[in-house]
């Protein structure tokens, strides 16, 4: 069995998960850039979850060379293309690269690095965040991970979803990449357009019966995209998963436009739009989002 694992962006999602990988007994080298090297070498990461508090120490290094069998992407889209200038495609020439980024559009970033190794992953029924340099706090239970490809073997990619589940990682093997990036992206991507503009939470939007119904729009918008794309969802089946958030839940990308900081809010509400323009799909109320956003 695989026993190697690097994870490229060690922050709140990647660090839990190389916490949970050690802490399972999988040797994990995390990729970052020089401060949190020396941070994280220094003190190891600590992860406080519902479950309990997790201390852990793994290798961390700026640049990937020692070959590993299971590569994490967890950066942000923003900074993608500079952060897998740090591995060495040799390094995941046997790997399975899974990127747990929201959106379209990094799938293309990481296969002209790394060809058919990458398969589509999402990360969905799991919240974290940083409460300090090296501590992660996780707001929900153990993560949803997906994973599928249609270029890797069968038998590769559940050596990778072994791998996670050794960790107390629920991972389910889906059939279609296509799938797997729009049954999230069809429900985040409204959601987190309309926490960043707004600065409230998911259980406040839900709540209120104009963003709801705003909300309902969009999301039957983005599944119409999906489906013209070729991925047929219910924007019933969105509901339930939204309907089931707590009720302070607030995706990453709003967080991050409340800090100041540079958010992902269009590789995933503008990925959406992009292929909506190309495939022809009216999306009037995703269009204000983005317009309100600034994307427009």
């Amino acid at each position: 069995m695989s026993t190697s694992a690097a994870v490229l962006g060690p922050g709140a999602v990647g660090g839990s998960l190389a916490v949970r990988l050690t802490s399972a007994g999988v040797r994990v080298v995390c990729v970052a850039h020089a401060e949190a090297v020396g941070l994280i070498a220094l003190a190891g990461l600590v992860v406080e979850s519902p479950e309990g508090t997790l201390t852990a120490r793994m290798e961390v290094v700026e640049q990937l060379a020692r070959p590993v069998d299971l590569l994490l992407v967890t950066v942000k889209a923003p900074v993608l293309e500079d952060a897998i200038e740090r591995i060495d495609p040799a390094a995941v020439n046997g790997a399975v690269v899974v990127p747990l980024l929201n959106g379209l559009e990094h799938m293309d970033v990481l296969r002209a690095r790394f060809g058919d190794r990458v398969a589509a992953g999402s990360i969905s029924h799991f919240q974290a965040y940083r409460a300090g340099r090296v501590q992660i706090v996780e707001a929900t239970g153990s993560p949803v991970v997906t994973i599928a490809s249609e270029r890797l073997s069968s038998s590769e990619v559940e050596q990778a979803a072994d791998m996670l589940r050794r960790a107390r990682i629920d991972v389910r093997v889906g059939q279609n990449e296509k799938r797997v990036l729009w049954h999230k992206l069809a429900r985040i991507a409204p959601l987190a357009a309309a926490t960043a503009v707004t600065g409230r939470t998911v259980g406040e939007l839900r709540d209120d019966p104009v963003w709801r119904r705003k909300l309902e729009l969009a999301i039957a918008e983005a599944c119409a995209v999906a489906d013209a794309d070729g991925v047929s969802l219910r924007p019933s089946s969105q509901w339930t998963i939204i309907d089931d958030m707590a009720d302070e839940t607030k995706p990453s990308a709003a967080r991050d436009v409340a800090a100041g900081r540079r958010s992902e809010l269009d590789a995933i509400l503008g990925a959406v739009l992009r292929v909506a323009e190309r495939l022809d799909v009216p999306c009037p109320t995703l269009t204000e989002l983005a317009v309100t956003a600034g994307l427009r």
